[in-house]
Protein backbone atom coordinates (compact mmCIF):
# COMPACT_ATOMS: atom_id res chain seq x y z
CA UNK A 1 0.00 0.00 0.00
CA UNK A 2 1.26 3.43 -0.92
CA UNK A 3 0.81 6.40 1.35
CA UNK A 4 1.20 9.99 0.28
CA UNK A 5 2.33 12.54 2.79
CA UNK A 6 1.54 16.20 2.16
CA UNK A 7 3.79 18.80 3.67
CA UNK A 8 3.11 22.49 3.93
CA UNK A 9 5.51 24.52 1.88
CA UNK A 10 6.76 27.86 3.01
CA UNK A 11 5.26 30.75 1.03
CA UNK A 12 7.71 33.56 0.41
CA UNK A 13 6.80 36.78 2.28
CA UNK A 14 6.52 38.80 -0.96
CA UNK A 15 3.88 36.34 -2.19
CA UNK A 16 1.95 36.73 1.09
CA UNK A 17 2.00 40.54 0.72
CA UNK A 18 0.70 40.27 -2.83
CA UNK A 19 -2.01 37.87 -1.70
CA UNK A 20 -3.06 40.21 1.12
CA UNK A 21 -3.19 43.16 -1.27
CA UNK A 22 -5.23 41.13 -3.75
CA UNK A 23 -7.65 40.14 -0.97
CA UNK A 24 -8.09 43.77 0.10
CA UNK A 25 -8.70 44.79 -3.52
CA UNK A 26 -11.24 41.97 -3.97
CA UNK A 27 -13.08 42.94 -0.77
CA UNK A 28 -13.22 46.56 -1.93
CA UNK A 29 -14.52 45.53 -5.36
CA UNK A 30 -17.22 43.29 -3.85
CA UNK A 31 -18.28 46.05 -1.47
CA UNK A 32 -18.56 48.63 -4.26
CA UNK A 33 -20.50 46.20 -6.49
CA UNK A 34 -22.92 45.37 -3.69
CA UNK A 35 -23.51 49.08 -3.16
CA UNK A 36 -24.04 49.62 -6.90
CA UNK A 37 -26.50 46.75 -7.17
CA UNK A 38 -28.47 47.58 -4.03
CA UNK A 39 -27.70 51.09 -2.83
CA UNK A 40 -28.85 51.76 0.70
CA UNK A 41 -31.28 54.61 1.15
CA UNK A 42 -30.22 57.14 3.71
CA UNK A 43 -32.99 57.53 6.29
CA UNK A 44 -31.50 60.81 7.58
CA UNK A 45 -31.93 64.14 5.84
CA UNK A 46 -29.26 66.81 5.99
CA UNK A 47 -31.48 68.66 8.49
CA UNK A 48 -31.66 65.52 10.67
CA UNK A 49 -27.87 65.35 10.66
CA UNK A 50 -27.61 69.06 11.52
CA UNK A 51 -29.98 68.58 14.47
CA UNK A 52 -28.17 65.48 15.78
CA UNK A 53 -24.78 67.14 15.24
CA UNK A 54 -25.93 70.17 17.24
CA UNK A 55 -27.16 67.94 20.09
CA UNK A 56 -24.03 65.83 20.45
CA UNK A 57 -21.61 68.54 19.25
CA UNK A 58 -20.13 66.79 16.21
CA UNK A 59 -19.94 67.61 12.50
CA UNK A 60 -23.18 66.56 10.76
CA UNK A 61 -21.21 64.74 8.02
CA UNK A 62 -19.72 62.38 10.63
CA UNK A 63 -23.15 60.86 11.43
CA UNK A 64 -24.08 57.71 9.48
CA UNK A 65 -27.45 56.78 11.03
CA UNK A 66 -29.45 56.44 14.25
CA UNK A 67 -31.74 53.75 15.63
CA UNK A 68 -33.72 53.01 18.79
CA UNK A 69 -32.97 49.84 20.68
CA UNK A 70 -35.53 48.33 23.02
CA UNK A 71 -37.61 51.53 22.95
CA UNK A 72 -35.22 53.00 25.50
CA UNK A 73 -31.86 53.79 23.94
CA UNK A 74 -31.12 55.95 20.91
CA UNK A 75 -27.89 54.90 19.22
CA UNK A 76 -25.99 57.30 16.97
CA UNK A 77 -23.69 55.52 14.49
CA UNK A 78 -20.74 57.46 13.08
CA UNK A 79 -19.12 57.15 9.67
CA UNK A 80 -15.86 56.04 11.29
CA UNK A 81 -17.64 53.08 12.91
CA UNK A 82 -18.04 54.47 16.44
CA UNK A 83 -21.40 54.82 18.15
CA UNK A 84 -22.89 56.55 21.17
CA UNK A 85 -25.98 55.65 23.26
CA UNK A 86 -28.50 58.21 24.59
CA UNK A 87 -31.66 57.99 26.67
CA UNK A 88 -34.63 58.16 24.27
CA UNK A 89 -36.64 60.70 26.30
CA UNK A 90 -33.66 63.02 26.79
CA UNK A 91 -32.78 62.76 23.10
CA UNK A 92 -36.37 63.48 21.98
CA UNK A 93 -36.51 66.56 24.23
CA UNK A 94 -33.22 67.87 22.82
CA UNK A 95 -34.37 67.24 19.22
CA UNK A 96 -37.49 69.35 19.87
CA UNK A 97 -35.41 72.15 21.42
CA UNK A 98 -32.84 72.23 18.63
CA UNK A 99 -35.46 71.91 15.87
CA UNK A 100 -37.22 75.02 17.18
CA UNK A 101 -34.05 77.13 17.00
CA UNK A 102 -32.25 75.74 13.94
CA UNK A 103 -32.80 77.96 10.88
CA UNK A 104 -33.77 76.16 7.69
CA UNK A 105 -31.49 76.16 4.67
CA UNK A 106 -32.73 77.51 1.32
CA UNK A 107 -33.11 73.93 0.03
CA UNK A 108 -35.13 72.94 3.10
CA UNK A 109 -37.30 76.04 2.63
CA UNK A 110 -37.93 75.15 -1.02
CA UNK A 111 -38.88 71.59 -0.05
CA UNK A 112 -41.20 72.87 2.69
CA UNK A 113 -42.85 75.36 0.35
CA UNK A 114 -43.29 72.67 -2.32
CA UNK A 115 -44.99 70.41 0.24
CA UNK A 116 -47.14 73.34 1.36
CA UNK A 117 -48.17 74.05 -2.24
CA UNK A 118 -49.06 70.40 -2.80
CA UNK A 119 -51.25 70.33 0.32
CA UNK A 120 -52.95 73.59 -0.68
CA UNK A 121 -53.67 72.20 -4.16
CA UNK A 122 -55.20 69.08 -2.62
CA UNK A 123 -57.44 71.21 -0.37
CA UNK A 124 -58.84 72.96 -3.45
CA UNK A 125 -59.22 69.78 -5.49
CA UNK A 126 -56.26 70.57 -7.73
CA UNK A 127 -53.43 68.23 -8.60
CA UNK A 128 -49.94 69.49 -7.92
CA UNK A 129 -48.68 67.87 -11.13
CA UNK A 130 -51.20 69.82 -13.21
CA UNK A 131 -49.71 73.22 -12.39
CA UNK A 132 -48.29 74.58 -15.64
CA UNK A 133 -46.31 77.44 -14.17
CA UNK A 134 -45.62 79.45 -11.08
CA UNK A 135 -44.65 83.07 -10.95
CA UNK A 136 -41.70 83.78 -8.73
CA UNK A 137 -39.17 86.46 -7.95
CA UNK A 138 -35.67 86.10 -6.56
CA UNK A 139 -32.98 88.50 -5.42
CA UNK A 140 -29.61 87.85 -7.02
CA UNK A 141 -26.32 88.44 -5.24
CA UNK A 142 -22.76 88.01 -6.48
CA UNK A 143 -19.91 88.13 -4.01
CA UNK A 144 -22.25 89.52 -1.34
CA UNK A 145 -23.28 92.45 -3.60
CA UNK A 146 -26.90 92.84 -4.68
CA UNK A 147 -27.20 92.46 -8.47
CA UNK A 148 -30.94 92.71 -9.04
CA UNK A 149 -34.19 90.81 -9.20
CA UNK A 150 -35.17 88.06 -11.61
CA UNK A 151 -38.72 86.96 -12.12
CA UNK A 152 -40.44 84.29 -14.14
CA UNK A 153 -44.04 83.73 -15.07
CA UNK A 154 -45.92 81.88 -17.78
CA UNK A 155 -44.80 84.30 -20.47
CA UNK A 156 -41.06 84.80 -19.95
CA UNK A 157 -38.15 85.79 -17.71
CA UNK A 158 -37.74 89.34 -16.40
CA UNK A 159 -34.84 91.20 -14.82
CA UNK A 160 -34.79 94.43 -12.80
CA UNK A 161 -31.65 96.00 -11.38
CA UNK A 162 -33.67 97.77 -8.61
CA UNK A 163 -36.86 97.22 -6.64
CA UNK A 164 -38.85 99.66 -8.79
CA UNK A 165 -36.91 99.56 -12.05
CA UNK A 166 -38.01 98.77 -15.57
CA UNK A 167 -38.35 95.08 -16.42
CA UNK A 168 -36.01 93.66 -19.04
CA UNK A 169 -37.39 90.59 -20.82
CA UNK A 170 -35.53 87.46 -22.01
CA UNK A 171 -36.36 83.90 -23.03
CA UNK A 172 -34.07 82.07 -20.58
CA UNK A 173 -32.79 82.50 -17.04
CA UNK A 174 -29.23 82.71 -18.37
CA UNK A 175 -30.17 85.55 -20.74
CA UNK A 176 -32.05 87.49 -18.08
CA UNK A 177 -29.11 87.31 -15.66
CA UNK A 178 -26.83 88.57 -18.42
CA UNK A 179 -29.20 91.55 -18.85
CA UNK A 180 -28.28 92.56 -15.29
CA UNK A 181 -24.65 92.89 -16.39
CA UNK A 182 -23.41 89.65 -14.86
CA UNK A 183 -20.80 87.84 -16.93
CA UNK A 184 -20.64 84.07 -17.31
CA UNK A 185 -18.19 82.50 -14.85
CA UNK A 186 -15.05 81.22 -16.57
CA UNK A 187 -13.15 78.26 -15.16
CA UNK A 188 -9.59 79.15 -14.21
Amino acid sequence: MHYTTHTQQAIPSSSRDEQALAQVELNHLLESQAEAVAPTQDPLTSRDRRIIGEIIEVEPESIRTIWIEGGITVWVQFVDGGRLPFDRNWFATRVAEVKATLPETPLERNERLSDELEKACTAFGLYHGEIDWLSFSAKLYKGGRFVGFIECNQESWYARPRQYGVNRVADTAKDVIALLGVRTAVAA
